[in-house]
């Protein structure tokens, strides 16, 4: 399995919602900053989207579709002057789903809001605030497929619709990664960007294939076929963090999964991703979760130990 299958087939969504926005005339809605990952497709019309941090408004077109990621408010408008309406007054007056701000409709917009757990932060650490996607572009087309089935499921809920909804999420997911990962400059940073770097990808593809193994910066660097002091210059470049760091990231990533869903032991989970003893696998999960194994376990009500 490839680095970035790898990634994605940890995630499981615990949440998912879909909605829908039909507007007319002259409009503006403020919305709330997202819980999780929110997708969303321009059906029919234009408008324009703001993000706060974001210096310039984005023109959204018929067919274009756009994703945030992270937590911060951000606006809709016809008019990028005018005063906004807060959405979540206009969205509690939904009807199945899809509400209504206008007396005509110039722009019908769906979306779906997906919400992960702690082990989806590797991921979307490495992603901008908003990635736009042009309605020429082929993940264009499937994102919009992916939303119009999400909206199907909602509508008419069927038996399946919970699993239905986590692989729609996941192909959504995986479209935006490679669009995203396929316009990726020289400069940019982040373990998405790794995987595009000859020297890396071998790399990070034998760090998540063998979590466990006692890896030394020599290890890395054979792998990388680079000095030590080459590799480790590179990797901090292109990923944005040392080596050894991203290895300890890539095991809490994995220490995450299986606290929440295994009922190994702490003890074990530790031993599977390298740590000799209960004392470092506490101390190296604590430093990047600020609370122990046990505390994390506890606090999402996983499986209990065996």
């Amino acid at each position: 399995m490839d680095s970035l299958s790898e990634v994605v087939a940890l995630l499981k969504s615990h949440r998912a919602y879909f909605a829908g926005l039909k507007a007319g005339g002259d409009w503006a809605l403020d919305f709330p900053p997202p819980e999780g990952i929110k997708f969303n497709a321009v059906v029919e019309g234009k408008c324009w989207l703001e993000v706060e941090g974001m210096p310039v408004p984005i023109p959204l077109s018929e067919g274009d579709c756009f994703l945030l990621t992270q937590n911060r408010p951000w606006r809709l408008s016809s008019n990028l002057a005018r005063e906004g309406v807060d959405a979540r007054e206009v969205y509690r007056d939904a009807v199945g789903g899809i509400a209504r701000l206008g007396e005509t409709v110039d722009l019908f917009l769906i979306g779906g809001r997906f919400s992960y757990g702690d082990d989806a932060r590797l991921l979307l650490e490495g992603l901008p605030p908003v990635v736009r996607i042009s309605a020429r572009s082929e993940q264009a087309s499937v994102l919009r497929w992916c939303l119009e089935r999400l909206a199907r499921e909602y509508a008419s809920p069927m038996q399946g619709a919970a699993l239905m909804t986590e692989h729609l999420a996941q192909m959504m997911l995986v479209q935006i990664l490679r669009l995203y990962q396929s316009s990726m400059g020289a400069s940019t940073t982040g373990w998405l960007a790794a995987l595009n770097d000859p020297r890396l990808a071998p790399v990070l593809q034998q760090i998540h294939a063998a979590p466990a193994r006692r890896w030394t910066l020599s290890d890395m660097a054979g792998v990388a076929s680079q000095s030590r002091s080459t590799f480790a210059l590179h990797f901090k470049r292109r990923v944005g963090m040392a080596p050894q760091e991203y290895l300890t990231r890539w095991r809490m990533h994995l220490a995450v999964k299986a606290l929440s869903t295994s009922g190994s032991s702490v003890s074990r989970i530790g031993q599977s991703l390298g740590y000799q003893s209960d004392s470092a696998f506490s101390s190296a999960f604590k430093r990047l979760m600020n609370c122990s194994p046990r505390e994390y376990r506890e606090r999402k009500g996983a499986p209990l130990e065996v």
